[in-house]
């Protein structure tokens, strides 16, 4: 009887022991193959993560090649480097950036491109970084409906000469150019201006304003508004009598720009091109986007035209933008800080 028993627990115990041996090597085949997955997700992971960071640096170093309007850098520091040497305009220029920041409490500016489209994108791009709503005359009529008004009701036929800034473009589709551009300027204040979170709307004004087709459409319907407001204040001058506001007076005198088809075909068309904004285009400008835009002239530092405002004659209501330009050509944003 005891050699059964014995033989019985050593049966059992070798049998316990196969048993063992075997689900051994399966928890170690398991545990090898968890191994080799967590290793394999490990490193795909790792993989996965340097390439969205090398994507997302990619795109951010594209972005801000692309950006027309560059982040904000030290207004202190800018002139420092922007104005080096001991010549008498360096030390001008110089003095005149630690004015503005001295007694303006402008630290910052934002660069804006180089080229002749420089002081409407400065202007509108803060309009829109604003959240600054249409101006009421746009609110009661539709600014899409202009190109055909003043080409079929006022019989501008002339506007088929317009040119698009670089695009030298005239001819029977100008109409239609006209017509995209004031939809594009429509719908991106209308989307960009309802943006209520500010950090939201910087984002949608750094990607529209790094897209150069798109953004040439907005300044190029800006420019057809000032067009149409030229337009309007003649044909009031010339058939009512009515008195308009003395920037059209100024507009007029000029022998460039004495009526709408010499202001477009000697001034307008370049704009973009060949020139850029004159001191009477400015006062334009503001007047019809409603908002007082303020320039600080480098260049007229320790005179009275060191700071001017466009149009001079404006409503409390307006709301304001800024302009910071060293040789009224090009213009760059400043930003006040407290």
């Amino acid at each position: 009887g005891r050699h059964e028993v014995w033989s019985w627990k050593t049966a059992s115990k070798e049998s316990l022991c196969l048993m063992w041996q075997k689900v051994k090597v399966q928890l170690m085949l398991s545990m090898s193959f968890l191994a080799a997955v967590f290793w394999y997700c490990r490193r795909l992971y790792s993989f996965l993560a340097q390439l969205l960071k090398r994507w997302s640096n990619y795109l951010q170093r594209k972005l801000i090649r692309n950006l027309s309007v560059l982040p904000e850098v030290d207004l202190l520091g800018y002139s420092a480097r922007e104005w080096k040497g001991e010549t008498k305009q360096a030390k001008q220029m110089r003095e005149a950036y630690e004015e503005l920041f001295r007694s303006c409490h402008i630290k910052y500016l934002r660069q804006v491109k180089r080229d002749n489209y420089s002081v409407i994108r400065a202007v509108l791009f803060q309009i829109f970084s604003q959240g600054i709503p249409f101006p009421s005359w746009m609110k009661e009529r539709d600014i899409l409906k202009l190109p055909e008004k003043l080409l079929y009701s006022q019989g501008c036929n002339w506007i088929q000469q317009y040119s698009f800034g670089p695009e030298r473009y005239t001819g029977p589709n100008a109409f239609g150019k006209l017509r995209k551009c004031m939809e594009a300027l429509k719908t991106n204040w209308a989307e960009i201006c309802s943006t209520r979170d500010h950090e939201e709307r910087g984002n949608l004004c750094n990607t529209l304003f790094s897209d150069e087709s798109k953004e040439y459409k907005l300044y190029e319907a800006i420019k057809f508004i000032m067009l149409y407001e030229v337009v309007e204040a003649y044909e009031q001058i010339k058939s009512r009598g009515e008195r308009v506001h003395n920037l059209f007076s100024l507009l007029f005198a000029r022998d460039s720009s004495s009526d709408p088809l010499s202001f477009m075909m000697n001034h307008l068309n370049s704009i973009g091109d060949s020139i850029c904004l004159d001191q009477v285009e400015l006062l334009l400008l503001g007047y019809l986007l409603q908002v007082k835009i303020r320039v600080y002239r480098l260049h007229r530092f320790n005179t009275e035209e060191f700071q001017v405002n466009y149009p001079d004659e404006y409503r409390r209501d307006w709301n304001e933008v800024s302009l910071l330009t060293e040789d009224d050509h090009y213009y760059h944003i400043p930003l006040f800080r407290t």
